[in-house]
């Protein structure tokens, strides 16, 4: 065997051992939730933590089982318990890419406790489905409870992008970087905003180069469409 296949073979190795290290730790983390809820049934945090890790594990038939087994046994007890559970079964469908039903769990939750929550994972959802006015509409209503929150700033900042209200996308971009100066993803897309708006938008790119390298080479169609959009804004072909 050359050294070239000896490499390839050391490399596969190592990727195979990795691989099963993960799914030992998985395992040993799944054993320990189940054996949670079996010494406190009558605590339904442990069936969320479960089902939130079998979301984290793409387990989403099982984690929906779950969720509802849970609701069965606890919503009845407590507004707290119900709620959370609520939120959880909206979690697991948005994971699974089922924004319709997420919207309905997180609809549920609009006058309780987790309303803020609710009100970011009803912008998220709408983001996914595209409808960037109803995205707006409630990552705004999260942002009357959290003005200063990073998540909900960028989650704001790219619905407008989104829509193209780039002077408004920016504003909550810049919110985004004053508490996080060196996000890559929000320096990105500040960047394209700053190339919308005429404005200097290298040391954006620069930081999110170096940041976030995987989303600025994604983002690389991104630009070349806007830098399309500008030609045609300036009447150049």
């Amino acid at each position: 065997m050359d050294q070239k296949s000896e490499e390839i073979k050391e490399k596969q190795q190592a990727v195979e051992k990795k691989r099963e290290e993960q799914q030992k730790k998985a395992d040993e983390t799944l054993h320990k939730l189940v054996e949670d809820i079996d010494n406190h049934p009558d605590d339904y945090r442990t069936y969320y933590d479960l089902g939130s890790f079998l979301v984290q594990l793409h387990n989403y038939t099982q984690a929906e089982e779950l969720m509802m087994k849970a609701l069965g046994l606890f919503a009845d007890r407590s507004k707290k318990a119900k709620e959370t559970l609520v939120y959880g079964l909206g979690n697991v469908y948005y994971a699974a890419g089922e924004y319709d039903k997420a919207i309905e769990q997180f609809n549920n939750l609009s006058d309780g406790d987790m309303k803020t929550d609710a009100y970011i994972m009803l912008a998220q959802s709408y983001m996914a489905k595209e409808d960037y006015k109803k995205a707006v509409v409630f990552a705004l209503t999260a942002q009357g409870f959290r003005r200063q929150d990073p998540e909900i700033n960028y989650l704001l900042a790219s619905s407008l992008l989104a829509l193209g209200n780039f002077s408004e996308a920016a504003e909550f971009y810049d919110k985004v970087l004053q508490a996080k100066p060196k996000d890559g993803k929000a320096n990105f897309d500040r960047g394209i905003v700053a190339m919308v708006l005429e404005e200097d938008f290298n040391q954006y790119f620069e930081v999110a180069k170096r940041a976030d390298p995987k989303y600025f080479e994604k983002g690389q169609k991104r630009l070349a469409d806007i830098e399309k959009f500008i030609q045609v804004k300036n009447g150049k072909k």
